[in-house]
């Protein structure tokens, strides 16, 4: 099952919603198609960055990049309930490298 990971920039909180509530969100919302591999925190040139790794089942390549996009936009808008986003990327695992999708 091919892999990806999307990275989306957090610059804000919305009011009434704890730190915790943001992975929340993206996790619930990806795992509702995928299994999610790892999720994590980092900081990207000091702005907070979610980096979730997912799998796609497997189809055909053009295919699998589409799912993982609409996936990311839709762990996006799940995010944005709660939180406020900047730049959002998908990157898919191919030769042992991340390369944009």
């Amino acid at each position: 099952m091919p892999s990806f990971q999307t990275r989306l920039k957090i610059t804000g909180l919305k009011p009434g919603n704890p730190p915790e509530a943001v992975m929340a969100a993206a996790v619930e919302a990806l795992e509702t198609r995928h299994h999610v591999e790892s999720n994590q925190i980092e900081l990207a040139a000091g702005v907070p960055q979610l980096n979730l790794r997912f799998l796609v089942e497997a189809t055909e390549y053009s295919g699998e990049n589409q799912q993982a996009r609409d996936s990311a936009a839709m762990m996006r808008d799940a995010v944005e309930r709660v939180a406020l986003t900047g730049a959002l990327t998908v990157l898919r695992r191919n030769r042992g490298r991340w390369a944009p999708v």
